[in-house]
């Protein structure tokens, strides 16, 4: 869909033949999670964008949604703990077996909200998004005095098994999805849970711009290294706006990247080198993807130069004839046979959007589509869009298309339904609001005129941005893809 809308629409038609995922297989739930339901929900999202023919009640409804659910529901039985922390592993026919481990790292516990949110939304199922949160506040309810939560856990009694803290291996996309949660969501609960990690990671495991792994109920020093995992922070920084703490670290991260070539596994900051039997290098996306944030948030012409570095270096010491190798050793890039899914999945796709401005992914708003859905018009494809940790877009505005809502949940519809007939187009165009600070408020969107319909709009006023469609309920900024919100826009 980013530069290949016939592909895509070559992968959609086979899925909708059917997949099967009635089978006697042990699957990650977490793995499952992200790659096959976080997979299907975008895919069904962007299908219409694609061309692809989509049924009656779309996005509610529809043959790769289906497929979303079936996938979840298989993985709820893993959920069933006195807890409700999940297994990390369960049988797609018969459940969790007899004999699994009860031990799950935190990420195996907190990456699931993104996904099932959004699956709850669709569907009008709320079990998903049940689980998801009861996992999220178990996490938080285990967390040590000093804020810190440790690696693995026993999803049973909930006694840590690995007390390391920090924000790599095990954790990251636990703190990815509590963030991305809460902005795909507008859920306060979720950031203030986050902002009150940040300030406990910050006070324990950050030192001088890198942040190592500390034990977590005394925050002494465990591990003095950096985890190429790790480099997904800056940029989820700079989604709530820390721009500059993440800038410096960014910048930590890009000078080991210009020692090797890439990012080994492990790096020893003390001794500024590769860790023994960590050199490798599997072309892992996280530096991108960060580099991709903090372009949209700075437009700094580093962060395109590491990009460059990367599609270079990738180049030059990973191609082979059918594919990108994983670099087994850094030290002299010799290769390993194997290539990750990750590569194709998020590596190449945050290179595309970081050299890509015009992307539709990058939409502030200007750009909308509406649609007619069982309950009522609604408002998609206008920006914003949330990346699970496998990279697949989730639209936002999806999540307020298929349940009824108060008028003051979505405000972009009312307006839409009086100013224009949906008989006339389907996509308007609006000027760009001014930019604002702080202290003030974006200018009235009611204000604004249609470059395709040639219509103005009355006076009706309206407290709401084109980009920010449900309530803003948050006190404190949020930046998604460089676009801040202000709690009074």
């Amino acid at each position: 869909i980013l530069g290949n809308v016939s592909e895509f629409q070559r992968v959609v038609s086979v899925l909708q033949e059917g997949v099967d995922f009635d089978i006697d297989v042990n699957a990650s739930v977490f793995e499952t999670n992200i790659r096959v339901v976080g997979g299907l929900l975008s895919a069904h999202l962007l299908s219409k964008r694609a061309g692809v023919e989509v049924e009656a009640g779309w996005p509610c409804s529809g043959p790769l949604l289906r497929m979303a659910e079936e996938a979840a529901r298989k993985l709820l039985p893993a959920f069933q703990t006195p807890t409700g922390m999940p297994y990390g592993t369960v049988n797609l026919m018969h459940g969790v077996n007899p004999g699994e481990t009860p031990v799950t790292c935190t990420a195996g516990i907190g990456t699931f909200i993104v996904e099932f949110a959004t699956l709850s939304h669709l569907t009008g199922d709320p079990v998903f998004e049940d689980v998801a949160r009861k996992a999220l506040k178990a996490l938080w309810k285990n967390r040590s005095d000093i804020g810190l939560v440790g690696n693995h856990i026993d999803v049973i009694t909930a006694k840590w098994v690995a007390q390391d803290a920090g924000i790599g291996a095990g954790v990251d996309s636990y703190f990815e999805y509590l963030v991305k949660g809460a902005i795909l969501l507008q859920d306060k609960e979720l950031m203030s849970m986050f902002l009150e990690y940040n300030k406990a990671i910050k006070n324990y495991t950050k030192f001088d711009d890198w942040y190592l792994w500390v034990q977590m109920y005394k925050g002494t020093v465990s591990m003095p290294v950096f985890q190429s995992l790790e480099a997904y922070w800056p940029g989820l920084q700079s989604l709530i706006g820390d721009v500059d703490n993440a800038m410096r670290t960014f910048l930590n991260y890009y000078t080991v990247w210009k020692q090797f070539g890439g990012l080994p596994e492990f790096y020893n900051i003390p001794q500024g080198y590769t860790v023994d039997k960590r050199e490798g290098y599997p072309l892992r996306p996280e530096l991108i993807e960060s580099a991709m944030y903090l372009y949209r948030a700075t437009r700094d012409p580093t962060l395109l130069e590491l990009g460059r570095d990367a599609v270079e270096s990738i180049e030059k010491i990973s191609k082979v004839d059918c594919g990108f190798a994983t670099i087994k050793d850094l030290r002299d890039h010799r290769l390993d046979n194997r290539m990750e899914s990750f590569f194709l999945a998020e590596t190449v796709k945050y290179l595309y959007l970081l050299f890509d401005p015009d992307n539709f992914i990058h939409n502030d708003g200007s750009v909308f589509d509406v649609v007619i859905t069982p309950y009522g018009e609604c408002v998609l494809n206008a920006g914003g869009y949330v990346f699970n940790t496998e990279a697949h877009p989730i639209d936002p505005a999806a999540l307020h298309c298929c349940r009824k809502r108060k008028e003051e949940q979505w405000e972009v519809e009312d307006l839409m339904r009086e100013f224009y007939s949906l008989k006339k187009t389907k996509k308007f165009i609006f000027k760009r609001a001014s930019d604002h600070g702080e202290g003030e408020s974006a200018k009235d969107p009611a204000d604004a005129s249609s470059e395709k319909a040639g219509e103005r709009r009355n006076s009706k006023k309206s407290s709401h941005s084109l980009l920010s469609c449900p309530s803003q309920s948050f006190n404190s900024k949020l930046a998604v893809l460089g676009q801040v919100f202000l709690d009074n826009s």
